[in-house]
């Protein structure tokens, strides 16, 4: 299983209009995300693709975040997810 460790940088958090735009994103793969608060327990992982599960994680502009997923191009998918959480969304 991979894993990457990213930083929220959307003002408003990973609310609304980010987590809309990035469980798109994570929906889109042909592989299976899940995202967590950095040092929660693995099986506290969420659903990245669900909108609802990314709102009750409660992620804030700062707030670190595990993004865990395997199989092929598992490695790829999730650079790019960093690289969506670390934009600030609220501005695209």
């Amino acid at each position: 299983m991979s894993e990457r460790l990213a930083t929220i940088a959307s003002a408003s958090g990973l609310h609304a209009r980010p987590a809309a735009l990035f469980a798109e994103a994570a929906g889109a793969l042909d592989i299976e995300v899940t995202i967590a608060p950095k040092g929660a327990p693995e099986d506290d992982a969420l659903d990245a693709s669900s909108i609802l599960s990314l709102m009750t994680l409660g992620a804030a502009k700062g707030d670190e975040v595990v993004l865990r997923a395997s199989g092929d191009g598992a490695e790829a998918a999730l650079d790019s997810l960093v690289t969506l959480l670390e934009t600030d969304l609220d501005a695209v």
